[in-house]
């Protein structure tokens, strides 16, 4: 199961022998003993035989029987249960629209619910695990953000606040990969301006990520190329002071040391303005 987990979604399966219409009865989907119709049996049955498809890892048919609980016994405990497992073997059948669908209506019928936090959760995983490859379109990466920090900001005491931070993180890098990939493609076409824009916003807006060390130093590729070499000896004082041990700094160095130039702060670019910032302590 995705994410941690409460007791309460423990999925502990009753032996379909101990009760009078166990799971075995179930001879076909919506359908009970001799061709009973669903509606003969009790919530409670339904949603065991939920459970029993689930640990059978049928999780198309486990959607279907805990949205049988809802549709028959809507007002019932049993209701409330059945849709956020719902929700849940909806995520593990990688239907995630379906997924988001039951979450966001657990949210909507019981936002102070003690499984709210957990309803939220598994609506920003069915985000965050359709995110693409760095090379696909990033819709999905904004939206899960959006939903992960709904997480952290909503519910920063419950079990899944921790996991939802780290994968903000990943996806907040996930992110700024894209601009960085971006930025490459222009910068091996000699587009410099464009390839500065990529990589500036990467330094500016996801500086916590792991990118920003090879943004800087593309940033001072760039600024060499177009002869703008205050930008570039700031970038690579920046490099510097927050990366010396990394070979991007090393690699820096040596374009400047061989035009001779050095590292230098000068404030009067953009760069200036982000090396202030972190002698202010406000960087990273």
């Amino acid at each position: 199961m995705a994410g941690g987990r409460s007791h309460k979604f423990v999925i502990g399966v009753a032996l379909c022998a101990l009760t009078l219409s166990g799971c075995g009865e179930f001879q076909a989907k919506g359908k009970g003993p001799n061709g009973a119709p669903l509606e003969t049996f009790t919530a409670e049955q339904i949603f065991e035989r939920g459970e029993y498809e689930l640990s059978r890892k049928d999780n198309e048919d486990a959607a279907y029987y805990f949205g049988e609980v809802e549709r028959l016994y809507p007002y019932s405990d049993w209701a409330k249960r059945a849709l956020i497992m719902q929700a849940y073997a909806f995520h593990q059948d990688k239907a995630y629209e379906e997924a988001r669908a039951a979450a966001q209506r657990f949210i909507d019928f019981y936002p102070a619910d003690d499984d709210a936090a957990y309803a939220q959760y598994l609506l920003a995983l069915s985000y965050y695990d359709q995110i693409e490859l760095v090379g696909r379109d990033q819709g999905l990466t904004f939206q899960a953000l959006q939903a992960l920090r709904v997480v952290i900001e909503r519910y920063p005491d419950s079990e899944y606040a921790r996991s939802a931070i780290l994968k903000f993180d990943l996806a907040f890098d996930h992110l700024a990969g894209k601009e960085m990939e971006i930025g490459r493609y222009y910068l091996k076409r000699a587009h410099y301006g464009a390839a500065i824009s990529r990589f500036r916003v990467v330094v500016e807006d996801f500086q916590t990520t792991t990118h920003t060390p090879e943004a800087l130093h593309r940033l001072v590729e760039s600024y060499l190329s177009l002869g703008l070499t205050q930008e570039a000896q700031t970038a690579a004082a920046i490099l510097g002071h927050n990366y010396q041990s990394t070979d991007w700094y090393e690699d820096s160095y040596k374009l400047l040391t061989g035009q001779g130039l050095e590292p230098k702060v000068f404030k009067d670019n953009w760069l200036g303005a982000v090396y202030r910032q972190m002698i202010k302590g406000e960087w990273l």
